[in-house]
This record gives C-alpha cells, structure tokens and sequence, in this order.
C-alpha cells in the first residue's frame, strides 16, 4: 500500500456566488437531517396525529390544542416545543400549517396525505408502528457505526458492534421490540397489499391454476388471508413462518400455520409468496431461498416476491431516495451484504437457481412484484 500522503491542494471558490450560497445551505440541511426522522418519532409517540384526526374531523389545531389533549393534567408540557417539530415536518409536507385568521394569533396544524398514513386503521394499525420501531434505542445506537459497514468484517452489522449479537437475536428476546417489529411489519404491508390486489396483479389466480399458496415469512397470516379472500381459486393456504412466531398466530379457515426454516425447505404448493423477505440476506443466502421455493414449485408454478426495488440509475427523485434510504437501513441494522437490489439483479439470482421466466410488476411505488415462474 502506498505510504503517499493525500493531496492538500485546497480547492478555490467563491464563498459569495449563488452556488456556492446553495451548496452551504444544503450541507447544513444535510448534517441537520436527524432532526426530521427524530421530530416524526416524537409526534407519533406523543400521538399527535391521532389527536389532530379526531376519529375523522381532521380539524386544524394549533400546538395548544394538541398538548391540552394529548398530554393532560401534566403542568410542564411546552406547546412551543410542539410546534417547532410541527413546523419542520410541515415542511416536509406531513402536516399543513394554516396561517391565522381573524383575531387568532398562532398557527394551526391539520394532516396532510402523508400525515394520514400515521393514522391508526380499523385495527388501530399504521405506519406510525414503523416510525417507532425504526428509531429504538437499540437501532439508534447503530447509526453512528455505519462507517463499520464500509471498514468490515462485512459479517458483522453495525447493530451487532452496538448491541453485541445480531438483530434479529437481540429481538427474539426483547419481547416488546419483538411486538413492535411485527406491528410495524402488518402496518405497512396491509396498505401494501390492497394496493396490489385491487391494482390489477392477476398473479394469484394465474387462470385458476393457483389452488395451493405459501406464504413465506407470513407472520400471523394476515397477508394470505387478504390474497385468499379476494381470490377463490385459492382453496388452501399454508402460513410458514418461524415456529416461535406462527405458534403466536391466530386460528383462521382454510390457512394452516406451519413452522419451519426457509433455509432447509419450504413446504409444496402452485404458488409461493413471500414480501419483505429477500432485501436482508446476501446474494447466496437469496440463492437459497429461491432453490427452495424452486424445488417446492411444479413445472409452470409461480413464486412471487414482493420487494423493494432499486432503479438503474440514480436520481433525486422522492422514490429513489426512499427506496437507497431503506437500504442503507437494511446495511446498518439487519446485514451489511444485504440489500435492496435492481430488477436485473434479481432476474439474475432467479436465472441462476432455474426459474427460466421473469416479470416485474411495478404496482406500489416502493415495493415492486417480481414474479419468477419454473
């Protein structure tokens, strides 16, 4: 290795030009940037949304209003901290801030669109699950080690140097990290799904050939009872899963909730399903995965992937730094060779296990349908 010093040649700009004015501003706004995932954690964790929603009003609320009902018969809650985080993130366009009318004096917040996300379902289920559960103390510590991912070992992630074992371990017994987890998981793939079964995917039915379907990582089996309410050719459905977690899954007709290691085998069907499953392992370990949904598929059987999916190229548009965000997530917490992957990468690992067809459906605009056919 070359003992040569880096070159100190230091580079001549004007601190007084327009572009230079702006890449100052943005450095400053980029070093900063912990402060709009830090703002959202908290305002979901004090409730605000769901105190601004009002089982539907929707009313613009000024920070006063929020604090008196979301934190009452408390002396010390500071409203004026309340609205700088609310200013923020409307900002980033998760409130709408309403100037003041007539003889008011202060600003007003109602939900934007993307507000809404953060608003409890029928099941009292929503994104704001995975806000939580992504800004854990645990998680949190493993940020400031992320340049371990780059320095190696590559085995070891960055939550593993912060906590001392892998994550998936370290929730295993933590149970209400665990619970967590899983809330955020159905949280965000409920939405997920309806998106993609009344989007128009006609993978399930496949002429009404899919009869038997697994799906892989399926948790408590919300997910296949989705696929299998909208599509009747699906007589059976197989819900495979950890044995620890299937055996937490509630009874439902026609699914059978079975434990298992996608590792060594998965169990025979027309057509296996899994999401959110392939971005954390490595290409070898994904490998695996899709030779043993290969081996459990009949000739003609479809496995079906649902995935976050990287563009080509990169861009700034909203959608690619969601998606590059995620994994670097993936590399900080769950494995640092793990990944969100391209379309063509994926067609690759599928060729190379056997599956001889491929198609990417882009339905969600951040998790993509890849279907791989044997």
């Amino acid at each position: 290795m070359s003992s040569e010093k880096p070159s100190t040649v230091v580079p001549i700009v004007d601190e007084t030009s327009e572009s230079r004015n702006k890449a100052r501003l943005a450095i400053l706004e980029l070093a900063n940037m912990i402060s709009v995932p830090m703002a959202l954690n908290a305002v979901v964790r004090l409730k605000v949304p769901a105190v601004i929603w009002n089982s539907g009003a929707n009313i613009a609320l000024s920070a006063a209003e929020i604090v008196s009902r979301a934190i009452p018969d408390t002396l010390t809650a500071d409203a004026d901290n309340l609205q700088r985080l609310l200013r923020l993130l409307a900002s980033y366009g998760v409130f709408i801030e309403h100037p003041p009318t007539g003889d008011q004096c202060f600003l007003r917040y109602s939900l934007s669109e993307i507000g809404m996300t953060l608003v409890g379902d029928e099941d009292g289920l929503s994104y704001g699950e995975y806000v939580l559960q992504h800004h854990q103390e645990a998680l949190v510590k493993a940020w400031p080690l992320l340049h371990k991912a780059v320095e190696g070992p590559t085995s070891v992630t960055p939550f593993e140097v912060a906590n001392g074992e892998p994550a998936y371990s370290y929730y295993g017994k933590e149970e209400e990290m665990n619970l967590l987890m899983q809330k955020a998981m159905v949280g965000v793939s409920v939405p997920f799904m309806k998106a993609i079964i009344d989007g128009g995917y006609d993978g399930f039915k496949d002429g009404g050939r899919v009869t038997r379907l697994v799906d892989v990582g399926g948790s408590a089996g919300d997910c296949l009872k989705m696929i299998m309410n909208k599509y009747d050719n699906v007589k059976e459905g197989i819900n495979f899963d950890l044995p620890e977690v299937v055996a937490q899954a509630p009874p439902i007709p026609g699914i059978t909730h079975v434990g298992g290691d996608m590792f060594k085998s998965i169990p025979s069907a027309d057509a296996i399903f899994m999401k959110w499953v392939l971005t954390t392992w490595t290409d070898d370990e994904v490998k695996l995965i899709m030779k043993n949904c290969y081996d459990a598929l009949p000739v003609g059987g479809k496995f079906i992937a649902c995935e976050p999916v990287l563009p080509g190229t990169t861009d700034d548009s909203h959608r690619t730094r969601a998606l590059l965000s995620g994994d670097i997530f993936v590399m900080t917490t769950y494995g640092a060779k793990g990944r969100h992957r391209t379309d063509d990468e994926y067609r690759q690992l599928g060729n190379l296990v056997g599956f001889a067809h491929f198609r990417a459906v882009h339905i969600d605009y951040f998790f993509t349908v890849l279907e791989f056919q044997k």
